[in-house]
């Protein structure tokens, strides 16, 4: 099992370390286009191998992609945050070229590979892999609901002080601080519903923390968070390399379900080999639905700006 993480920053790297501690990978090639950047990485990695008691092998290149072929799997992390003065246009359309670039050099090296893509804005690259690439809607995933949900169970097991493995809780619909739609009715505590052990505006607090979970990282680091988001790919990754069927909330192209065509945005799915195994259609209440919707209507919007990048 051949796994590739473009991009060696925060995220990146931390991706590659919890794939490697979790020891199914043979290997993991890290790429950055900054000069020694993914090398020295790697090796700093590599380093901990007897430490953490992990076979993988991590190897960093710089810019050569004939280093990630045969590939079964990779990750984009690449792209850049939005700066001071910066447009919204303007980012995704730095943002747009750079995964377009990275998927299809990825492809070309890899032709079977399945994209997980985490840059940002993740529905709106997603959705781009997918057009540029004609890749098949099984090899082509965002992260999104897979670290929103575990922000959620975070929130959920910090308001009921217990364990975050009691709870099971999902976020779905698009990845932003407006977009997210936290399933609060459906959430439990070993099968408990939370209302039974929250108050209505407790529960609603919740919901707005998850909601701005990210956000509230990058005002306390200065910089967008990297440990979750690594773990959370490291799950999505284990589930896709040991064909496990395990179920996860992932951005994922849309053909008609939950009413939705032609988008990328967060839903439950299977992940197994070769990626998405199914998109479960799961019931949701009207107020969900209406929610999920406005979230929809929010990422057209967004996806409306790559028509330059897609003609």
């Amino acid at each position: 099992m051949k796994v590739t993480i473009i991009g060696a920053g925060n995220v990146g790297a931390s991706c590659t370390e919890y794939i490697a501690i979790k020891n199914f990978a043979d290997e993991v090639v890290l790429l950055d286009i900054k000069e020694g950047f993914a090398e020295g990485k790697a090796m700093d990695l590599m380093q901990t191998s007897s430490l953490n008691g992990f076979d993988s092998t991590i190897t960093g290149t710089t810019g050569d992609y004939s280093k990630t072929a045969g590939s079964d799997i990779a990750v984009i992390t690449s792209g850049i945050p939005r700066k001071p003065g910066m447009t919204r246009e303007e980012l995704i359309g730095i943002n747009a070229g750079i995964v377009k670039e990275v998927s299809e050099n990825l492809i070309k090296h890899s032709p079977d590979v399945v994209l997980i893509i985490v840059s940002n804005p993740m529905d709106t690259m997603t959705y781009l892999a997918a057009k540029a690439t004609g890749l098949p809607k099984n090899r082509i995933i965002g992260l999104g609901g897979a670290l929103d949900s575990a922000r959620f169970k975070y929130r959920l097991a910090e308001a009921m002080d217990c364990p975050s493995s009691e709870i099971g809780a999902m976020v779905i619909g698009g990845h932003s601080d407006t977009g997210m739609v936290p399933l609060i009715e459906k959430a439990t505590r070993n099968s408990v519903p939370v209302a039974e052990f929250l108050s209505a505006e407790k529960l609603q607090e919740v919901v707005e923390s998850t909601k701005v979970g990210g956000a509230t990282l990058t005002k306390l680091l200065g910089t967008s968070a990297w440990y979750a988001p690594g773990a959370a790919v490291s799950e999505m990754v284990k589930a896709i390399a040991l064909d496990s069927k395990k179920m996860f909330p992932c951005s994922v192209l849309l053909e008609g379900e939950y009413g939705l065509n032609d988008i990328c945005i967060g839903a439950p799915v299977i992940l197994g080999k070769n990626g998405i195994v199914k998109v479960l259609e799961i019931e949701l209440s009207d107020a969900e639905k209406e929610k999920l919707t406005s979230s929809a209507e929010a990422v057209r919007k967004t996806n409306g700006l790559l028509a330059e990048i897609l003609k």
